[in-house]
């Protein structure tokens, strides 16, 4: 069994065993977060769904009111104009031949999302086995292989993420910072799970929302309601 800190161990005793709304996991995830640096809120939804089958696997995008809290390194793979709008809209990296040589042959990963044009899926193809288990290759259903790279870059720099369910069922992603505003996290963590919501299978049966998690990145997990109407507006 893993071996708790007295820190962990301190605020986890502020954790009762029962389910908390959506204020009162705020308030709470708030007070547990006690590392010396700004702690992320990591969010974890474990859905009634069979990843197996290829209609299950819930997975979409959200622009989240309040973003993450944190610069997203974006790298763009495109030529000519496209490569133009890209810098206009702030991508940190952009290029074509020189950035996929440099992941390949270098290990290069300085990146937290890449973006590409769907021509340039032919050549970004050969980084399948390094981009791929990081989650890092483009994909039209995520809305990062596209031809409007302008917009595209923009949304992921004012929070827009991609998330995924995982063999388990569970999706897991960050929802801002501990230092945000207890309103800021709420419109964040309500609207993520309306998103979650809106894509639930018509081929799921039984409850959708089984569980719900928050906690700081060094933090305890604080269980929270699953009734939907909690996450309205």
């Amino acid at each position: 069994m893993k071996k708790r800190s007295k820190r962990y161990q301190r605020v986890a005793q502020l954790i009762e065993k029962r389910e908390y709304t959506v204020d009162e996991a705020v308030e709470l995830v708030k007070k547990t977060a006690s590392a010396k640096f700004d702690e992320s809120v990591e969010i974890a939804v474990r859905l009634g769904v069979d990843p197996r089958k290829a209609d299950q696997a819930v997975r979409g995008t959200v622009t989240l009111p309040h973003g993450l809290g944190k610069e997203v390194r974006v790298l763009v793979i495109a030529k000519g104009e496209k490569a133009e709008e890209a810098k206009e809209a702030g991508a940190d990296y952009v290029g074509y031949e020189d950035y996929i040589e440099k992941i390949q042959k270098e290990g290069w990963l300085d990146f937290d999302v890449v973006v590409a044009t769907p021509d340039a899926m032919k050549d970004l193809g050969r980084l399948g086995r390094i981009l791929g288990p990081r989650g890092l290759m483009p994909n039209p259903k995520s809305g990062t292989v596209t031809m409007n790279v302008k917009e595209t870059v923009k949304e992921i720099k004012a929070g827009k993420i991609d998330f995924r369910v995982d063999k388990t069922g569970i999706i897991h992603t960050s929802v801002g910072k501990c230092s945000f505003e207890k309103d800021k996290l709420k419109d964040n963590i309500k609207t993520l799970i309306q998103t979650i919501i809106s894509l639930k299978p018509a081929s799921a049966k039984g409850v959708y929302l089984r569980s719900i998690h928050i906690s700081s990145t060094m933090g305890p997990g604080i269980k929270m309601v699953t009734n939907t109407q909690e996450y309205q507006d």
